[in-house]
């Protein structure tokens, strides 16, 4: 069977196919519908339907085992049609759910947010940049009686930023309000993505459609952009590793400007004299985002690397950066506390174990673990290069490096 890992967009059109956002349609479009859609905005069984859903494969035959951009087998195509260009068509059968991507827990089907509705009427707001005023919002919802239901349309690298504009508006709004992140690539004519996105909105069940404002832009291109790497995870984590041996790889490419600001080396110079109380953890973490920023407003790369228990401040860290115009890669590594215990190089858990080391993270204060990371690392059972490797890799498809 031929094996075959989609572009972009189309990784994200094929999970709406599968999780039946695309519905009616059951697969990738042939030729006749592609020409029908683009002559009358219909299939060619005369089902409306507003944009072409398209794969191009370069060899196709018999089934085709579309994979994800780390391997890993998401769908099989059973092809009906191929043509000298790489059109293929078909339709697509699940072998599991996507797990690529930020924000995995806010990505549902269409059925389960139609059982959690459970026939309740939905104003479905969908979203490709903040929202700016809420109150059209509420009022529509109050008249028609209707949960909120934020469908947040998370592609490309602006994806993550739209789906944070969501949870910060749902703070917001009604308790009942549903966040739903939907990978819907846009369409170049505003009128046929409007009509996709209502298409979308009806199979979640909506009875009422709103369209949110148009996208975030950052200026210039990623590579030119201001970044934040920001690791968060417990003491004894790898953390600190990583970050290093990720400021000698970018050194050695020697394509950007690094800045490396560790947690430890920070608590000596920028924090000295703090505690570790909660005020003072918060303002240890709000120092180190505040210089970051500051080397990301002109461009620069800032690696950071403390343990930042606490998703609020990592929030308003994330806020810093991304108010200069900067982007921010949120890496959790995610090394369990049984496997940071039996490391423990400074004797730091067995001093909190016996009282000796107050208010610390994992013991006796807790971890808040990230919702919203980029990266998730665990580095029980890979080597530091190898998990160096992933936070590399995953800068160099953002295109932040060349």
């Amino acid at each position: 069977m031929v094996e075959w890992t989609p572009g972009t967009r189309e990784l994200a059109d094929l999970e709406l196919l599968l999780s039946g956002a695309f519905h009616p349609l059951a697969g990738f479009l042939g030729h006749d519908d592609v020409h029908a859609v683009h002559e009358r905005g219909t299939l060619k069984d005369g089902t409306p339907w507003p944009a072409p859903v398209t794969l191009y494969v370069p060899e196709a035959a018999g089934e085709v085992t579309l994979l994800d951009p780390e391997g890993v087998p998401l769908a099989v195509l059973s092809v009906t049609e191929h043509d000298e260009d790489g059109l293929t068509a078909g339709p697509v059968r699940s072998l599991g759910a996507a797990e690529h991507g930020p924000f995995a827990r806010l990505r549902r089907t269409p059925a389960q947010v139609r059982e959690e509705l459970a026939g309740r009427p939905a104003l479905a707001v969908t979203m490709r940049g903040p929202l700016d005023d809420l109150s059209e919002i509420t009022s529509t919802a109050k008249e028609l009686g209707a949960v909120i239901l934020l469908l947040p349309l998370a592609y490309g690298e602006q994806g993550p930023a739209v789906v944070r504009a969501a949870l910060k508006a749902k703070e917001q709004l009604p308790a009942d309000t549903i966040v739903v992140s939907v990978p819907l690539a846009p369409r170049e004519e505003p009128e046929i993505d409007l009509e996709l996105r209502e298409h979308v909105a009806d199979n979640y069940g909506a009875s009422e459609h709103l369209a949110g404002p148009e996208p975030i832009t950052l200026p210039g291109p990623p590579h030119r952009r201001g970044l934040v790497v920001f690791f968060t995870g417990l003491s004894g984590s790898g953390k600190s590793t990583i970050a290093r041996g990720l400021r000698d790889a970018l050194l050695e490419l020697g394509s950007r400007t690094v800045t490396y600001l560790d947690g430890d080396v920070v608590r000596h110079l920028l924090s000295k004299g703090l505690t570790f109380s909660k005020t003072d953890r918060d303002l240890n973490i709000r120092r180190i985002g505040f210089v970051a920023a500051e080397a990301a407003r002109h461009g620069g790369l800032a690696i950071c690397a403390p343990i930042a228990p606490y998703a609020q401040t990592r929030e308003e860290v994330r806020e810093m950066v991304e108010s200069v115009g900067a982007d921010f890669l949120l890496v959790h590594v995610a090394t369990p506390l049984e496997e940071c215990e039996r490391r423990d190089r400074k004797g730091l858990y067995a001093k909190a174990r016996a009282g000796l080391i107050p208010e610390f993270t994992g013991i006796s204060d807790p971890y808040e673990e990230p919702e919203d990371a980029d990266l998730v690392i665990d580095t029980t059972h890979i080597a530091i290069e190898a998990a160096v490797s992933r936070v590399l890799d995953t800068i160099r498809s953002g295109g932040w490096v060349r």
